[in-house]
């Protein structure tokens, strides 16, 4: 079973840009496909980016198309999430996901990373 480490976030400014870096331990990540989900305080959590097995596909949710591009790296067993141009309404904690079967419901989770950025 594998186990997620998130790290990466912070406090930024609007503009600004940060890498999210999501570790997989205890089974070989290329096994899974993986995602970045994110809530912000008082709301639903929501999808924001997935990447297949190999890295060959990548599906971002629009509000973030353009800005976050999201990658990995199996022989580091480590995925990554760039964000770019953040802004306020990016502030949320940021959680990876990954599962075995499939990109679009995950079995597995990180304890998640807060990302706010200021105005």
């Amino acid at each position: 079973q594998v186990q997620l480490v998130e790290s990466g976030g912070g406090l930024v400014q609007a503009g600004d840009s940060l890498r999210l870096s999501c570790e997989a331990s205890g089974d070989t990540m290329s096994r899974y496909a993986m995602g970045w989900f994110r809530q912000a305080h008082g709301k639903a959590r929501e999808f924001v980016a997935a990447i297949d097995w190999n890295g060959d596909k990548t599906y971002y949710a629009d509000p973030v198309k353009g800005r976050f591009t999201i990658s990995r790296d199996n022989a580091k067993n480590t995925m990554y999430l760039q964000m770019n141009n953040l802004k306020p309404e990016d502030t949320a904690e940021y959680s990876c996901a990954a599962d075995l079967k499939s990109y679009i419901i995950f079995d597995f989770w990180g304890q998640g990373t807060q990302v706010t950025v200021s105005s």
